[in-house]
């Protein structure tokens, strides 16, 4: 799966949006998702990323890779809270039959790991469908017009630019080992894994450290946060379809919540 914070360019109605909108997007909408208790409410909010998805114009690969990831962590959710989770109506007899018995698999348990998957995959579809369609730079500007300390959001936006480039050094640092002979990392086992991780931690630590120290430098040799105010190239000026989008996904988040609480 490739980064969550890369960039894929396009002409489509999700990128022309302000990035303020989609920033306010994001939080709204994924606060509403942890308010839903309701299943069919759940697979609605889902249903609806993966429309905004493709109405975003961004790979469907990427959310296959996605969904290939986010299938392990289904399956274990899924199998604690169906074992854990109190409910009154068994459906599979305990697993394991000492005392009163252990491990009794029950319908409300079921269902509650299907409404936590529907919203762990509508959560981690929603975060790339904001970061895909936004450059970072139009992030930053965005955080400071919400009134956020540029130096606070040059930090916030550069931690997030860092993500791909740590990424492919991380493969690179793999690749390395290969020509070396070390296979570990593709056919050892899970002790021999963990052994091995320092040869690849240490040199990605050492290269961040040196990367961090270049961009100090480079930033205090260009006086950054020297002046408590700057300007910017490029402005951010809301528009119509901004106002229509946000009050749009406002009225969302209110409606999912207030239709979940009725149904129960």
């Amino acid at each position: 799966m490739s980064s969550l914070v890369a960039y894929y360019p396009s002409n489509s109605f999700f990128h022309r949006l302000d990035p303020r909108v989609k920033t306010i997007f994001l939080l709204i909408v994924s606060t509403s998702i942890f308010m839903v208790n309701n299943m069919a409410v759940a697979a609605f909010i889902l249903l609806v990323m993966i429309g905004l998805w493709f109405l975003a114009k961004l790979p469907g690969s990427i959310l296959i890779g996605i969904m290939k990831v986010l299938v392990p962590i289904i399956a274990f959710l899924f199998v604690v809270q169906a074992i854990f989770y109190p409910g009154t109506t068994p459906v599979i007899k305990p697993l394991i039959p000492i005392g009163r018995g252990f491990g009794e698999v029950t319908l409300e348990g079921i269902l509650f790991s299907v409404l936590l998957a529907f919203r762990l995959v509508a959560m981690v579809i929603m975060l790339p469908l904001v970061t895909f369609t936004t450059p970072i730079q139009e992030f930053a500007l965005g955080f400071v017009k919400m009134g956020l300390p540029y130096r606070l959001a040059y930090t916030i936006t550069t931690a997030l630019n860092l993500v791909p480039v740590l990424q492919s050094e991380t493969k690179v640092i793999v690749d390395a080992q290969r020509l070396r002979a070390m296979q570990t990392f593709e056919n050892g086992k899970l002790g021999e894994k963990l052994k091995s991780y320092p040869a690849l931690v240490t040199p990605l630590v050492i290269g961040s450290m040196r990367r961090a120290q270049s961009m100090a430098v480079a930033m205090d040799s260009r006086a950054f946060g020297a002046s408590k105010n700057r300007t910017f190239l490029v402005d951010l000026t809301m528009k119509s379809k901004d106002w229509a989008f946000l009050i749009g996904s406002v009225l969302f988040a209110i409606g999912v919540v207030v239709v979940s609480s009725l149904l129960g």
